[in-house]
């Protein structure tokens, strides 16, 4: 029996498909191996558990074995596919959306590396009141941003960045706080400053996250909304 040249090229289709969506599932993947990393990072903080942050800095070298394999799907797919329009956007989305994961879990081993420096030196005198709201804050935004895209909800991506301008207000509002700190207590100095570092961090991975959602639009709707152009990401909504 002969194969028509439409059942042949179906059965290419399928796979494509199939790679497609396993590259999308591999990615989804990573992104929640490092919401755990992060949680983990938060947790340990808490509760000032050096050897549970210890755990999370050697998780690290998991995530970027991770973002080295999806890389490595992302080229095969290009050099064999050839991938076109929304295919091609699919990929080049998760290309970056791996880097900043990827980068996610490298500030989130900041953060654990943080913890055992605070263990060692004791309680802040904040009581990480800053660090708990804006970690939680973060930490819910990886988790919505990861969910939009799954579902490829760019109303839910819109709101994840506007999440980041609110934890960049609430992040130098916290610095300046510390730093009172700092001016009451000279011996609260060194404590307060690996806090400070342990929130530049949190900052940071806000950033990467709002990256994930703008990645997104620009899947969804081909539109370039990088660089703060929250007004773009607003209209392509409609």
């Amino acid at each position: 029996m002969s194969v028509k040249q439409e059942d042949y090229q179906q059965h290419i289709s399928a796979r494509f498909n199939t790679e497609l969506e396993e590259l999308r599932n591999h990615m989804l993947e990573m992104g929640g191996k490092v919401e755990d990393q992060l949680k983990s990072a938060l947790d340990a903080l808490m509760k000032l558990d050096s050897g549970d942050a210890e755990q999370v800095v050697g998780q690290d070298a998991e995530v970027n074995k991770m973002e080295m394999a999806i890389d490595d799907e992302c080229a095969t797919i290009i050099a064999r596919r050839q991938p076109t329009a929304s295919d091609l956007r699919l990929v080049i989305a998760i290309i970056k959306v791996n880097t900043d994961l990827e980068r996610i879990g490298d500030e989130a081993a900041k953060v654990a590396k943080q913890v055992v420096r605070l263990a060692e030196s004791g309680n802040s005198p904040s009581n990480f009141i800053e660090i708990r709201h804006i970690g939680n804050r973060v930490a819910q935004m990886l988790r919505e941003a990861l969910d939009a895209f799954a579902r490829l909800d760019v109303e839910q991506a819109v709101k994840v960045v506007q999440s980041d301008a609110e934890v960049d207000k609430e992040y130098g509002s916290a610095m300046r706080s510390l730093v009172t700190f700092m001016m009451e207590d000279h011996r609260a100095i060194g404590t307060v400053l690996d806090e400070m570092w342990a929130l530049r961090s949190l900052e940071r991975i806000g950033d990467h996250v709002c990256n994930i959602a703008e990645h997104l639009v620009y899947l969804v709707r081909g539109r370039d909304v990088r660089h703060g152009r929250l007004e773009a990401m607003e209209e392509s909504r409609g």
